[in-house]
């Protein structure tokens, strides 16, 4: 066991976040997003009995975001014609501003499909149990500063 590291945090995926370099991207999905065809060339990281919001604040313990792109936080657009509310997102911004001081400002959302390009871009996908629609999040990686 290590001290200050957030216990949600396997080794794995520890491993995980220490190998990406400045601006590798990382999604961390909800439960009905298609990781393993979506992700072939990602590493897929199961964290099936969590949600993706307390999965997300301990990343953010140890993970910088990205201090040169506007929207170093991306979330997955509702379809036109979809009816579903989105009070998860209440809680990324929540969580966020905990942990960056750009806090909402830095987030982008992204359509559904070109959501799913670029997370078959992404270096990981952590899989998480989270039922919430919508909940998917992708975070671009910045520099240790201190």
């Amino acid at each position: 066991m290590l001290k200050g590291i957030p216990k949600l945090l396997s080794p794995d995926l520890l491993k995980v976040l220490c190998e990406m370099g400045h601006a590798d991207r990382i999604v961390i999905s909800d439960g009905n997003f298609p990781a393993e065809s979506v992700g072939k060339d990602a590493v897929i990281v199961r964290l099936d009995g969590h949600g993706v919001p307390e999965v997300l604040n301990a990343i953010l313990q140890v993970f910088p975001l990205d201090t040169y792109v506007e929207h170093p936080v991306n979330l997955m657009e509702v379809m036109k014609g979809d009816n579903v509310e989105t009070p998860i997102w209440d809680t990324y911004k929540e969580i966020l501003q905990r942990h960056d001081k750009r806090g909402e400002k830095m987030i982008g959302h992204i359509e559904r499909f070109a959501f799913y390009e670029e997370a078959a871009k992404a270096y990981a996908i952590v899989t998480t149990g989270e039922s919430a629609l919508y909940a998917n999040i992708m975070l671009q990686k910045g520099v240790v500063t201190d």
